[in-house]
């Protein structure tokens, strides 16, 4: 029997993984899995466990006020550690590109351990977009024996790295088994007079997320029927600009976090999402809506390259254009929902169980 140490500490990162845990405890006679969690975004992960009804074996309460990333590598590392001591996997898998996967990654390897990495392959080719992600995920890439690439196009990234063909496995991505299954919990929505917003990435923090949230405020004002709805991330980075310069709009939303189901319920009815998101650019092409990214690059060029979403970086002038255009022409935002889905099929979690099992797999191939 195989020892399987899961690892996540953000929402994303457990909407990812969960998947890929019930297909590991789904084959119980040929894994043993255990699941740790970091809880470096304690409250939002929290969200998920309770909507799912799915918990973590360990959790390490990672996470301080404050807390320099560095000041958060030296702790993860000594209490991941431990639970390398304790558990003795034979594969330890992390999930994208958070500091804490790239932590789980370096501290298996430091003890001979076998990572397997979810979501593998993805590159701006900029260490500074996003920061510390960039990094984060070439270092967990460079670690790994078994690379579960979303995509073709994130397989050949790895290719092009000198990464061992046998070591790369084309899944799909495991967001897209979750997604099927929320929409299933939500049942189908109708578009409304909404535009969904959701902001939150580091590199953005100063004069660029102003940019972001000034295009917000005049096209609130530009378009009073519709409704703007922005669930505010938590960092002080992201709350204090955005009530300072948002909070004074009555058609601009200010909310709490939304919990999983609440933010796909929010994307189905949504005629526009702006985000500087991952997960989301994955999720949107699923439920028709186009995405406008707010960000200088993306690591999800396959979106781009298929119509679904476009890539209008920070600028105050490039976002109200934009924005506008899709709102008012409906030839346009049409040529954005009519396609299907680059990311995944629904049976990625499937697939990376096969692989750690050994069994043959079908490959996902995506389809334009």
């Amino acid at each position: 029997m195989k020892r399987i140490l899961v690892v996540y500490g953000t929402r994303p990162e457990a909407i990812k993984m969960m998947p890929v845990v019930r297909a590991l405890r789904n084959r119980g006679e040929v894994f043993e899995t255990l699941v740790c969690a970091t809880a470096q975004h304690r409250d939002m992960m929290d969200q998920v466990h309770h909507v799912f009804d799915f918990k973590a074996d360990v959790d390490l309460d990672l996470m301080r006020p404050e807390q320099t990333l560095n000041a958060m590598c030296s702790r993860a590392f000594d209490a991941i550690d431990n639970v390398l001591v304790d558990f003795n996997p034979e594969w330890v898998l992390v999930q994208g590109d958070t500091t804490t996967a790239m932590v789980s990654a370096l501290a298996a390897f430091h003890r001979g351990i076998q990572v397997g990495h979810v979501e593998a392959g993805l590159r701006t080719g900029d260490l500074q977009h996003p920061f510390p992600e960039e990094s984060n995920r070439r270092i967990i890439d460079g670690l790994a024996e078994a690379l579960f690439a979303p995509t073709g196009l994130a397989g050949k990234v790895l290719l092009d790295e000198g990464i061992a063909p046998e070591k790369v496995h084309i899944t799909g991505n495991t967001c897209i088994d979750v997604l099927l299954e929320a929409v299933r919990l939500t049942g189908e929505l109708s578009e409304q007079d909404e535009v969904l917003i959701t902001v939150h990435r580091r590199e953005s923090f100063g004069q660029p997320i102003r940019q972001i949230f000034e295009a917000i405020h005049e096209l609130a004002k530009k378009f009073p029927e519709i409704t703007w709805v922005y669930p505010v991330h938590r960092n002080p980075n992201v709350q204090r600009v955005a009530h300072e310069i948002l909070s004074d709009v009555s058609n601009i939303n200010l909310l709490e976090p939304l919990d999983y189901l609440e933010l796909v319920r929010a994307m189905q009815r949504a005629r526009l999402i702006l985000t500087d998101s991952g997960g989301i650019q994955e999720e949107a092409p699923t439920l028709h809506t186009p995405v406008l990214v707010l960000r200088r690059t993306t690591e999800r060029p396959e979106g781009v390259e298929l119509g679904v979403s476009r890539l209008v970086g920070t600028d105050k002038e490039t976002i109200v254009e934009e924005a506008a255009r899709l709102l008012t022409d409906r030839q346009a935002h049409r040529a954005m929902t009519a396609r299907s889905n680059p990311y995944g099929d629904g049976r990625a979690a499937h697939r990376i169980a096969a692989i750690l099992a050994d069994e043959n797999y079908q490959p996902f191939t995506t389809v334009s």
